[in-house]
């Protein structure tokens, strides 16, 4: 089953940016990419592991992945495992929420609770 929300860890700066543009054009890896990489509920928490370790004044962006079209291709990553990917720019009226994704005591990023 494809995820129906999909996620992605932007720092604030970055996602107040876009917020002002309109759209989220990406981070400078997924410039790099030429792809928006994002994450499922059950990928997220590694993904901050792996990727934002220890950094503070991040957002954790929900988006309806049925609102991305075909520019939404979920692609072998890490282990095989299949990560979303949009080959376009993220449409702002696509985000369901944006939440602080603050680092708790142990210096892990403290998640809300994510939907499939």
């Amino acid at each position: 089953m494809v995820a129906s929300v999909i996620y992605k860890i932007v720092p604030q700066t970055l996602w107040q940016s876009a917020r002002q543009k309109g759209v989220f054009e990406g981070a400078s890896i997924d410039l790099q990419d030429g792809y928006i990489h994002f994450s499922t509920a059950a990928q997220a928490v590694e993904t901050a592991a792996r990727h934002f370790a220890g950094q503070s004044d991040l957002f954790l962006v929900a988006v309806e992945a049925a609102k991305l079209g075909n520019a939404l291709v979920f692609e072998p990553s890490r282990g095989g495992d299949l990560f979303p990917h949009l080959y376009a720019t993220l449409p702002l009226d696509a985000v369901l929420w944006e939440k602080p994704l603050p680092l708790g005591a142990d210096g892990l990023h403290v998640f809300p609770e994510l939907a499939e």
